[in-house]
């Protein structure tokens, strides 16, 4: 069994909390990567990718909590977390939530596997952390018409978190077009600044409908009306975020453009020329035309029973994605001074575009490429932490130290009690 500290402590002298949290389907570890920085411990992380546990080691020396196995085998997870752990994160699987699974959903295999996560914070019992976040891909929202997103978010109500949603394009951190649904759980006795609660049948406004709509930049109409119509057995709660911050870098500014590179020849360059539309041909025409450097991408995807090369020059790669069967793969595109040059995106560029550009590149090239196609963008997550999760631990603790957890003044001059968190 993985010892580790656990995150709620009895001294003699007062009650501490421990910046610790769990990771879970955290395939190479971007997601502690982004935490890190804070002073978030990681005392127990879990996937079921050998390939990917491998990267995650490689990084994290010494990381011997990382469990090997199955969300489903809840009662094998559950010993392996000691003590009470802050947070847990969850990006499972977002296959059946995309064209890839054909839309099945939490109907489908890999998706479903949300539950296998829940079943382990039922068990945790009153360990359970009081702070959950999962991630997952947009489709989140759509799939069955919003109903797995509904019910989640509805499950985890079910457990005693109030619950927020955020929408972030890594975007507006790294030039990768990325967006992505963060839906967040905050247990009742918590309480993050600036939040606002969600108050239905009440005749006065509802300040919860007012924040959110104020906060079109991380909560969209689609996701707001979402939101609105599904009813929580807690409630909605909106978290104080700003707008997040505007993308300062361009893909040519982290794309590797030498004669080193694994330029294709003549004829491979000319094939997926012939890919392009009359439109993107044209685009392509212009820039040799115009002269200059100018760095773009082509993502490879099926239209109208053929296969389309197209071709983005607005300074953003593609998202990237799991390179199974090598359609999926980011092809940089290089104009230079009329010269018309192609490859394929190295495993250190996908790298930079999900902001882990000091990260080991040990192993084969393809599973690289998977396992950064298959994570989440660090940057992102460092914003979330720094406007969220830290300043809701931040409060937790000075609460303790205060002496409660609760939201009841006359509790709060009571002595804290473990399981006055959450």
């Amino acid at each position: 069994m993985v010892q580790a500290k656990p995150t709620v402590r009895n001294t003699k002298k007062r009650i501490v909390v421990e910046k610790t949290f769990c990771e879970f389907f955290a395939g190479i570890g971007l997601v502690r990567e982004g935490l890190l920085a804070s002073g978030w411990s990681c005392i127990y992380a879990n996937d079921i990718s050998a390939k990917k546990q491998a990267m995650y080691e490689s990084h994290f020396e010494g990381a011997t909590h990382f469990h090997l196995g199955d969300v489903w085998k809840m009662e094998e997870v559950v010993e392996r977390i000691i003590g009470r752990p802050f947070l847990a994160t969850a990006s499972f699987p977002c296959i059946d939530l995309s064209l890839a699974g054909h839309y099945r959903g939490f109907g489908g295999e890999h998706s479903s596997s949300f539950f296998g996560f829940v079943n382990v914070l039922q068990a945790l019992g009153d360990r359970r952390p009081p702070l959950v976040m999962l991630e997952n891909v947009t489709g989140f929202l759509t799939s069955r018409d919003g109903g797995d997103f509904a019910q989640a978010a509805k499950t985890l109500a079910g457990l005693g978190y109030w619950i927020d949603a955020l929408v972030l394009d890594a975007k507006n951190f790294v030039p990768q077009s990325r967006p992505r649904v963060f839906l967040i759980g905050v247990a009742d006795g918590l309480h993050p600044p600036g939040a606002v609660r969600q108050t239905p049948g009440q005749w006065i406004p509802d300040l919860w409908k007012s924040k959110v709509a104020a906060s079109n930049s991380v909560r969209s109409s689609k996701l707001i009306r979402l939101m609105e119509k599904v009813e929580l057995a807690t409630g909605w709660i909106a978290l104080d975020v700003p707008s997040p911050p505007v993308l300062k870098t361009q893909l040519a500014d982290l794309a590797d453009l030498d004669d080193q590179q694994e330029w294709w020849n003549t004829e491979e360059v000319q094939r997926h020329y012939a890919m392009m539309s009359e439109r993107h041909k044209k685009h392509v025409d212009d820039l040799l035309a115009e002269g200059g450097r100018h760095v773009g991408a082509i993502f490879r995807r099926g239209r109208n029973h053929q296969q389309r090369a197209e071709v983005r020059f607005d300074g953003l790669a593609g998202c990237l994605r799991t390179p199974r069967g090598g359609s999926a793969k980011q092809i940089i595109i290089f104009v230079d001074k009329g010269r018309l040059r192609m490859r394929w995106m190295s495993a250190r560029e996908y790298a930079r575009l999900q902001g882990a550009e000091n990260f080991p590149l040990d192993g084969d090239k393809m599973q690289l490429l998977f396992g950064f196609g298959d994570a989440v963008c660090v940057p992102v997550i460092r914003w979330i932490d720094a406007q969220v999760l830290t300043p809701i631990f931040n409060k937790a603790a000075a609460i303790v130290q205060g002496g409660s957890l609760s939201s009841s003044p006359r509790k709060e001059r009571r002595k804290a009690r473990v399981d006055e968190v959450g």
